[in-house]
């Protein structure tokens, strides 16, 4: 690892940012059937993000709400919400709060978090990009951030397997999550 205070981000601004969720995604997949993967979005989530002047120092907060699933397919996202997976009834949001942040050689980062779902945390890392930081159309200052990792369901209590005839499952346990962050800056 490089010494964060040597790390180098072109534009880098420090502040307090807000997840701006009409220009940013939090998507996953999931193996389905064994043969492919089913792709799917939560559309209402929202976040603080304080870029600090240590980028090292940085922290991430982020709340999506578990009703807002979308797969393109409602009787499968009626299923998901259900307590056989998500529990919305019981578990309306899932949360996450970053506990560090890690410049790697190269540029590359990593983010470091507790992630909530259906009441149970569990640590995650997530490997991190930098997009950039520059003035928008409307006189204000944006950032941009990708971010990705694998989870396992079931670590979550999302352990519902569903068998198929002949072997396997309905739904793999390995969710891959992808995030697109595009955020604002708080003016004063």
């Amino acid at each position: 690892m490089t010494s964060s205070t040597a790390v180098q981000i072109p534009g880098y601004l420090a502040g307090t940012w807000d997840i701006d969720a009409a220009h940013s995604t939090v998507g996953f997949s999931v193996r389905h059937m064994m043969v492919s993967k089913v792709r799917g979005y939560f559309t209402r989530f929202s976040g603080e993000i304080v870029t600090a002047e240590d980028p090292a120092q940085s922290t991430v907060t982020a709340t999506v709400d578990m009703d807002s699933i979308d797969t393109r397919q409602e009787q499968r996202d009626a299923h998901i919400r259900s307590a056989d997976f998500f529990d919305v009834g019981n578990h309306t949001v899932m949360t996450f709060r970053s506990t560090r942040v890690v410049s790697l050689d190269g540029g590359d980062w990593t983010l470091e978090g507790d992630l909530t779902i259906k009441g149970t945390t569990e640590p995650v890392t997530l490997e991190l990009e930098v997009n950039g930081f520059g003035p928008d159309a409307y006189g204000g200052t944006r950032a941009g951030f990708s971010a990705k990792t694998s989870i396992s369901r079931k670590a979550y209590g999302v352990d519902i397997d569903l068998p198929m005839d002949g072997g396997g499952v309905v739904v793999g346990d390995k969710i891959d999550v992808e995030l697109e962050i595009e955020a604002v800056l708080r003016t004063a």
